[in-house]
């Protein structure tokens, strides 16, 4: 095996952190940047190549290697805990600051909209979560929580908390929503039976289920648009 050559023994113009001070932030790789977070490699890769490495173990994806935690990160050779997480919590910033981005959509008046909000929420978690959003009359979000969290495949829904937190924010209308970590779009008999279960109990309330969507990575399933409510 040729011995790598370490970072600090570079050119200037190629290490990383010179790179950006040089050439600006939108210069550097995927991989460069994850090297300036972790520092340094291992006895036989630079903190570049261990990158391409992780990288690569994630179909070279920023969003799939979001979904990574630290301790599946620490099975890299010369990936200790200090380094893995600091990947995770640089991942974590970005999920955030797209979540901010996407809370600029105050009034949630189509099926595209409540996705981009969802998104950066639902999009990159391994297991299931299930949330309403509650609406008021204007469609504008009053609160938006998480019901349950669940596996990987399942989550179980209580129709009697929805409905109680509805009643306490006077909602007039609500939108419910989980997402697939299969990352397959399309619901199962038990996501249209407890749609239909939760459409029942808001009919008694005047409240409007307005829509249900599945988020699935970076698409969506709308039962508005699809006709099944």
């Amino acid at each position: 095996m040729e011995k790598y050559t370490p970072i600090k023994y570079w050119s200037e113009l190629d290490r990383p952190r010179e790179k950006l001070i040089n050439k600006g932030i939108a210069a550097l790789s995927d991989s460069e940047l994850i090297a300036i977070l972790i520092g340094s490699g291992n006895k036989n890769k630079s903190a570049v190549e261990l990158s391409r490495e992780i990288l690569k173990q994630h179909k070279n994806n920023l969003n799939t290697l979001g979904k990574a935690e630290y301790k599946d990160l620490m099975t890299f050779a010369g990936m200790g805990p200090a380094k893995a997480i600091s990947i995770v919590a640089a991942l974590e910033l970005g999920r955030r600051r797209n979540l901010q981005d996407a809370e600029k959509h105050v009034s949630l008046s189509s099926s595209q909209a409540v996705f981009e909000y969802l998104q950066p929420i639902m999009g990159d978690l391994i297991t299931e979560e299930f949330r309403v959003i509650y609406l008021n009359r204007a469609n504008r979000i009053i609160e938006n929580i998480s019901i349950s969290k669940g596996g990987t495949t399942g989550t179980v829904i209580d129709i009697k908390i929805i409905m109680k937190r509805a009643l306490e924010v006077l909602a007039q209308g609500i939108i419910i929503a989980h997402n697939h970590p299969s990352g397959n779009k399309m619901p199962s008999e038990m996501d249209i039976q407890i749609t239909k279960k939760i459409q029942e109990a808001a009919k008694l309330f005047n409240i409007t289920v307005l829509d249900h969507i599945i988020v699935a990575d970076k698409t969506y399933y709308s039962f508005k648009d699809e006709d099944v409510i």
